[in-house]
């Protein structure tokens, strides 16, 4: 049967991020997705012009309604949007016997809040430790554990701060330290170091969710975490590379670039 993943995230009316990107990563690695949609935004290239979170009813039947029938091998995580909401999701994956990929949305490419400040403590105490994967940016980082990194030498510190809360893998991602794109995996002894090149495209809106749907792929699959993590890395960076103009702001990445190039 067709490895199934099932993300957890926002939707993207403007299809570049959240549950659109991840579907639209799924589909291009093989494997069948599924969803459960925590909120609904109004965003486009410019920007969020207005977000809605769902009941958490609504989000607990869709994931009860999917995990119950279907089943999952893997799942992945994005825009949670309230404390009640990461806690809900927690305690679902929680009880779930599949790994599952963190990736913790703090704000938008534009910079718009997609999480309360009351819902950090959250994260950290409720939805890390559940984590197989996390997945944080710099700026998430920051959020989460006050460490701010400003050169490639403090991403250790950054991932150990993380490691504290409980994930048993951690994927610091550099993408926004000048050079080479360099992300370290670790999950406290083992250390992973990811370098690819850097592409002068502005176009990278939904990069973040594609990476964390591409690694859920790769587990779902039954790759190792190091092998999934680098497979993502080399599909997500190769969907920056085409990147595309979309709208008068910053486009999407491109998650259709294989087929495309193999065409």
């Amino acid at each position: 049967m067709i490895p199934r993943v099932l993300t957890v995230a926002g939707s993207d009316s403007g299809g570049g991020a959240g549950i659109q990107a991840d579907l639209k990563t799924m589909l291009a690695l093989g494997v069948h997705g599924m969803s459960v949609i925590t909120a609904v935004t109004a965003q486009n290239s410019l920007g969020v012009q207005g977000a809605w979170e769902l009941p958490v009813e609504a989000v607990r039947a869709q994931y009860r309604s999917v995990v119950d029938d279907i089943g999952v091998q893997a799942i992945k995580t994005g825009m949670l949007a309230s404390a009640e909401l990461v806690e809900t999701v927690a305690e679902l994956i929680g009880g779930t016997d599949a790994p599952a990929v963190v990736d913790p949305v703090g704000v938008s490419k534009h910079g718009d809040s997609l999480l309360a400040a009351s819902a950090l403590d959250s994260v950290r105490t409720k939805l890390l430790p559940v984590a197989t994967v996390a997945t944080p940016n710099l700026d998430e980082v920051a959020q989460l554990t006050g460490v701010r990194v400003e050169s490639e030498e403090q991403v250790r510190e950054a991932a150990a701060a993380v490691l504290a809360y409980g994930p048993r893998w951690v994927l610091i991602k550099g993408g926004h330290l000048p050079g080479d794109a360099v992300d370290l995996l670790t999950d406290g002894s083992r250390e992973h170091w990811l370098r690819a090149p850097r592409y002068d495209n502005r176009h990278t809106h939904g990069t973040g969710c594609t990476l964390a749907s591409a690694i859920a792929s790769g587990l779902a699959k039954g790759l190792p975490v190091p092998e999934a993590v680098a497979a993502a890395k080399e599909y997500v960076t190769g969907a920056i590379r085409a990147g595309f103009a979309l709208g008068a702001g910053i486009g999407p990445v491109d998650h259709g670039w294989r087929f495309r190039e193999g065409s």
